[in-house]
C-alpha cells in the first residue's frame, strides 16, 4: 500500500500562488529526494505533508487518512504517532540535556520510564553519541545536535521521516557523516524519508529525485 499520497496540491499565500498542482506518491521505506529553485515552496510543501501548515486544493493521504479531514488536536496526535521531523536549524530545546531531547517523543506518546530510557540509550548508541546523553545542547558541535534531532525523529519509530535542509548548516565533511547517519538509520526501521535538499550530493543518494515548480511536480 502506498505510505504517502499527494493529489493536485496548492498553497498560496493570499494572491500570491506558492506552488499547485503538486502530485506525487510515496512508498514505505522509500528515499524521495524534493529540489528546486529557491522560494519555490519546498519547506512549505514539507510542513504541508506533516500537517503543520495548511493548504488551499487538493489532498494529502497518509495510508487510510486523509490529512485534510483532520483538525488541529487529530493531526498532531496523528503526527505524534506516525511522523519524525528533522529541521536544518535542529530545535533541541536548551534546558533539556540530549538525553532528553530524544526522549520527547517517547514521553508524549506515555512510555513508560524504563522502556523510554532503554530506548533513548539505543538510538544515542545508533548516531554515535551513547557517551553524551547528559550533555546540555550548548556543549555540543552543529553536526552532533543534527545526530541528536535524527536519534529524536527516529525513537518512536516513525513510518514517515520528513528532513527539511538537514545538512544544510553544516561543513562538507560532517554533511555527510551526518547524511550518512540518517540514511543507516531510515533503513533500520523501514522508514520512508522525504528530504528537501538544494545538496546534490544529498539528492543523488535518494532512490528517487522529484523537481518541485511553481506548476507542480517537473518531470
Amino acid at each position: 500500500m502506498t505510505l504517502l499520497r499527494v493529489d493536485q496540491l496548492g498553497k498560496h499565500y493570499g494572491d500570491t500562488p506558492v506552488f499547485s498542482g503538486v502530485d506525487f506518491t510515496v512508498q514505505p521505506g522509500e528515499f524521495v529526494a524534493i529540489v528546486g529553485d529557491s522560494g519555490v515552496g519546498k519547506s512549505t510543501l514539507l510542513n504541508c505533508l506533516a500537517g503543520l501548515d495548511t493548504w488551499d486544493t487538493g489532498r494529502i493521504t497518509h495510508g487510510t487518512t486523509e490529512l485534510g479531514q483532520l483538525d488541529d488536536t487529530e493531526r498532531a496526535l496523528w503526527r505524534r504517532a506516525h511522523v519524525g521531523f528533522v529541521f536544518q536549524a535542529f530545535h533541541v530545546l536548551p534546558h533539556l540535556d540530549v538525553a532528553q531531547n530524544v526522549a520527547l517523543p517517547l514521553m508524549l506518546l506515555g512510555q513508560s520510564d524504563p522502556d523510554r530510557t532503554h530506548r533513548v540509550q539505543q538510538m544515542l548508541d545508533a548516531v554515535e553519541l551513547g557517551a553524551l546523553g547528559a550533555r546540555l545542547p550548548q556543549q555540543l558541535s552543529g553536526g552532533q545536535l543534527q545526530r541528536v534531532a535524527i536519534a529524536r525523529a527516529l525513537v518512536h519509530r516513525p513510518a514517515l521521516l520528513l528532513a527539511d535542509e538537514p545538512t544544510g548548516n553544516l561543513d562538507p565533511t560532517t554533511a555527510t557523516r551526518v547524511m550518512d547517519l540518517l540514511l543507516a538509520q531510515t533503513r533500520e526501521h523501514g522508514a520512508s524519508l522525504v528530504l528537501v535538499t538544494h545538496s546534490h550530493a544529498a539528492a543523488t543518494r535518494a532512490d528517487r529525485v522529484l523537481r518541485l515548480t511553481a506548476g507542480g511536480i517537473a518531470p
